[in-house]
């Protein structure tokens, strides 16, 4: 059992950021698995044969067990880049490599190397990051980034309507809240401890779970890496249905991407989805959201758009 305490500083520094480093690390943690969710059966098997030269990167990502907390640095924005948090990796300190890579049980000769040249392995660990992203993540990351995203912008009203106990409280069914500790039974993560005013990042992922991963390395924020919602709709995606009444009134496309809409999207997103042209999608979208069937919400880069309570009603009376 992990064991977090909060303060009331810790909750009021409580924050969310989606991370691509952290979907680096539990990416390839899955594809080193030999069971894999049937979720991403088909995107393991379209990636795996790609991947080349990457042994110390897989060196240091184990399937189970401890990975070195220098890959998962805090994230300096809601939504960093690629190349802006490897950028922090590049600049981690040798003294903090090789008191990670202690930790690791398996050691391996890039291990070894690393730990004797932590130069060299960064230089040569930055290079195998950035081939594993290009090949595994970068071509998916469009819609990736719009899963994740849609989760942030759900936890983030929550936070303003509830406050962040809620949120912890019902974040995932491994972590427990109450009397400000933050609880995860059967957590291999370390021993428990104080956040101490450090606050709390929370990092969705497409590929953690069922569990979280932990990250507490003094005297940087705790992360916690939890499942995202949405995931079942991240590689297919059955047709949505469009109920022929609110077609007959609103028009084909724009109701079809109101039925896309029942998880905030970009418009990207929805132009990929339903086939629409992304000039298309924005100009119904624009018509929608000033009749107030839909609402839009900025989310780092990104403009995700999601359904209003009108627009739940209207559907929800064609489908009866």
């Amino acid at each position: 059992m992990l064991e977090l305490a909060f303060s009331a500083r810790d909750l009021a520094r409580t924050r969310l950021a989606v991370s691509p480093l952290w979907e680096t690390v539990t990416s390839l943690r899955v594809l080193q698995s030999e069971r894999i969710r049937p979720l991403h059966l088909r995107w393991a098997a379209r990636t795996r044969p790609r991947l080349r030269d990457l042994a110390l990167l897989t060196a240091l990502v184990p399937v189970h067990g401890y990975i070195p907390d220098f890959l998962n640095p805090p994230a300096a924005s809601a939504v960093p880049s690629f190349d802006a948090e490897l950028a922090t990796v590049a600049r981690t300190g040798h003294a903090r490599i090789r008191a990670d890579l202690g930790r690791l049980t398996r050691w391996t000769p890039e291990v070894q190397a690393f730990h004797d040249d932590p130069a060299a392995g960064l230089t040569r660990l930055t290079a195998e990051l950035t081939r594993y992203w290009e090949v595994a993540l970068a071509p998916y990351w469009p819609r990736l980034r719009a899963v994740l995203e849609a989760d942030v912008l759900h936890q983030s009203r929550r936070f303003a309507a509830e406050g962040a106990a809620a949120v912890l409280r019902e974040l995932n069914p491994h972590v427990e809240w109450g009397d400000e500790v933050l609880s995860i039974p059967n957590s291999l993560c370390g021993s428990s401890s104080s956040l101490a005013g450090r606050g709390l990042l929370l990092v969705p992922s497409a590929f953690v779970g069922p569990s979280v991963l932990i990250v507490d390395a003094p005297p940087e924020t705790v992360q916690m890496c939890y499942p995202t919602r949405g995931v079942g709709t991240l590689w297919e995606q059955a047709p949505a249905q469009v109920p022929d009444a609110v077609a007959a009134v609103l028009g084909k496309s724009r109701a079809l991407l109101l039925t896309e809409l029942a998880e905030p999207a970009s418009t990207t997103e929805l132009s990929r989805r339903t086939g629409l042209s992304a000039a298309g999608v924005s100009q119904h979208l624009t018509a929608l959201r000033a009749a107030g069937i839909v609402t839009s919400h900025r989310a780092g880069r990104s403009v995700l758009y999601q359904r209003t309570a009108v627009a739940d009603t209207l559907l929800a009376a064609a489908a009866g």
